[in-house]
């Protein structure tokens, strides 16, 4: 049995290491704030067992097959459906198998760390998977599945969630929320407005969303004052669901403020279709500060995650869809391409735009400098492919000189994989225990102080910057 180290990502020194377990034990039990991820609402308005261990932890997850993929391994193999409904593993202990004749290739990764915690900590289960365990560890967890403490919503309760949001387009009706919000269950499952499919131009159907986007909102949105009161009237039912901030995923942090007869022109040219890369740009650019005016008006927090080239694979997009691990991190400029945003409304104190990078190079450069004068910027934590005990630490020591603690927004874990949320905060409150306890033994924080900013990074920070 290999159980969890109690004092894993704690400094090795023994005095910083003592007080760093002092500030953790401080708040580990606190609440978990959950404000931005991609669990799936359907999970907690239907209630019902996850079938196995493998649409738990392998299927879904892209951070774990995008690792098997670099080895060889094929996406149908691991459950992951194909688009054209072509024929895939629909075996879940076979998946399991072949994840677990890999699992090698996890080590010193933050998914073995996730995944380890969520073995032990929710399942009781403290091996590590390989081949000759592989069977009694899917038996196990597979049994425990089967019990009703290991529903969603029992698990969602079992792990301290005080408010967890989701993500859907502008285009989803929100069943799943409005059953959960009419079933009566007192858990906090929340939406958040992600527009992505009715601001990009070069996304696929951009014009046929439009239309439906209208539809939805009840307003003929092929005119440019129309699309803007869709987005008014779309916003305003997010709200009702629970929404307290909208995302917004797009290639370049790029912003733009045009007059309004040249904004229209353009929303005209993009739903023909004759769009180039640049103008697709600007439009995008352009929503974001319409979006932040929008925000203005109805206290909505604005995300931008920007800086991924999506879909990098196009045999992979073209068989198994958006999401599927070909994301890749490209460099971001911030000082310039969000200056005319900045200049519209950055100055305004009723307004939040949490900015997050996979351009670590700009942290402090561009990042720390801006959120550290504009009053309506906040950074978001370490993302993605920095969600890791390295990548928290360098956000923490780039950012914290300029910034200071307080423009930023603590920690989101930005997931699709259940089980590993708790995990994710645990990782979080360990890296800054260990950050705040090294500023003490260096003597750059008192005591007292550190056990303060502990509180605020694990929960204050995030319940005041997305209101919850």
């Amino acid at each position: 049995m290999r159980k969890l180290d109690p004092d894993r990502l704690f400094p090795i020194e023994e005095s910083a290491r003592t007080l760093a377990r002092d500030i953790y034990n401080s708040v580990k039990e606190l609440p978990i704030l959950s404000p931005h991820g991609h669990t799936d609402p359907r999970w907690f308005a239907e209630n019902e067992n996850f079938p196995n261990p493998a649409q738990l932890f392998i299927t879904p997850d892209h951070y774990v097959f995008r690792m098997l993929c670099s080895q060889g391994v094929k996406l149908e193999d691991l459950g992951v459906p194909r688009i054209d409904g072509g024929l895939t593993e629909t075996d879940g202990r076979k998946i399991w198998r072949l994840f677990a004749k890999h699992s090698h290739l996890f080590r010193a990764t933050p998914s073995r760390m996730w995944l380890s915690h969520a073995f032990e900590q929710v399942f009781g289960w403290s091996e590590w998977v390989y081949e000759d365990n592989a069977d009694r560890a899917y038996d196990h967890i597979a049994e425990c599945l089967q019990k009703p403490e290991f529903k969603p919503r029992a698990l969602f309760e079992r792990f301290n969630i005080e408010a967890l949001a989701t993500t859907e387009s502008p285009l989803d009706d929100l069943k799943w929320h409005r059953t959960i919000k009419e079933s009566g269950w007192k858990g906090k499952v929340i939406t958040a407005y992600r527009p992505d499919p009715v601001v990009d131009p070069h996304y696929k159907d951009f014009t046929r969303n439009v239309e439906k986007f209208g539809e939805m909102a009840g307003v003929e949105a092929t005119s440019w004052d129309g699309y803007l009161a869709a987005h008014r009237n779309r916003r305003a039912y997010f709200k009702s669901m629970g929404a307290t901030s909208t995302d917004h995923g797009h290639p370049t942090a790029r912003t733009e403020d045009l007059p309004q007869a040249e904004a229209a022109a353009l929303f005209a040219k993009a739903l023909q279709g004759q769009c180039s890369a640049e103008e697709a740009d600007i439009f995008r650019g352009h929503m974001l500060t319409e979006m932040a005016r929008m925000s203005l008006e109805d206290g909505l927090v604005l995300q931008i995650h920007p800086g991924s080239s999506r879909n990098h694979s196009t045999p992979v997009f073209d068989t198994f869809g958006l999401d599927k691990g070909f994301d890749i991190p490209t460099q971001t400029d911030y000082v310039r391409a969000l200056k005319p945003l900045l200049d519209a409304v950055g100055m305004e104190r009723d307004l939040t735009v949490v900015l997050f990078t996979l351009d670590e190079t700009s942290y402090s450069r561009e990042l720390a400098p801006l959120a550290g004068v504009y009053p309506a910027l906040r950074l978001g934590p370490a993302w993605w492919f920095h969600d890791s005990p390295e990548g928290m630490r360098r956000f923490r020591e780039m950012n914290t000189e300029t910034a200071g603690f307080y423009n930023t927004v603590g920690f989101n874990d930005d997931t699709r994989a259940f089980c590993s949320i708790p995990a994710r905060h645990d990782v979080a409150r360990r890296v800054d225990s260990a950050f705040l306890a090294t500023l003490v033994a260096s003597g750059r924080l008192v005591e007292d102080e550190a056990f303060e900013v502990a509180t605020d990074l694990t929960y204050r920070l995030a319940k005041q910057a997305y209101r919850l």
